[in-house]
């Protein structure tokens, strides 16, 4: 399993692969909320967080080229403070998702930026996602919880 998540990381800039948005679009618009019902957006959440321990990364830098890799957007850094980090998603993907359904979520990102700080500053942490579907944007709040630190 190792040896897979490193392929996986090793490959994902090959850019000699082109997959069609569409297939995209199909498993996480259609097929993942049609599986997962109601409770979508929990999994979704919970799934992000699973899915950063698997490929913990180093940085903001990281997390950032991460999100573009995976094809989820463009991702930037707008504000940080000792317990808060506001980021900010856009892009192309990001305007597709809100034009096939103005109510999408983005919980999947969520849980991997809570995660994902989580494990680079060693505090528990929680996402919170704000859509901004006239801009075709959404925001992220990363909230430490700097009384309980991770083991």
């Amino acid at each position: 399993m190792k040896k897979e998540k490193q392929t996986l990381l090793d490959s994902k800039d090959d850019g000699e692969l082109s997959v069609p948005v569409f297939g995209h679009e199909l498993i996480r618009e259609i097929l993942l909320n049609d599986l997962l019902g109601p409770n979508s957006r929990q999994v979704l959440y919970w799934a992000g967080k699973r899915m950063a321990r698997k490929f913990p990364l180093g940085s903001m830098e990281e997390i950032i080229e991460f999100f573009n890799s995976a094809g989820w957007g463009n991702l930037e850094s707008v504000k940080s403070i000792k317990n808060e980090f506001s980021l900010m998603l856009s892009g192309e993907m990001v305007e597709r998702r809100f034009a096939i359904d103005s109510d999408c979520h983005f919980q999947l990102e969520a849980g991997f930026l809570a995660e994902q700080i989580s494990l680079q500053k060693g505090f528990n942490a929680e996402a919170l996602e704000e859509p901004k579907r006239r801009a075709a944007r959404v925001s992220f709040l990363v909230k430490l919880d700097l009384k309980d630190p991770i083991q």
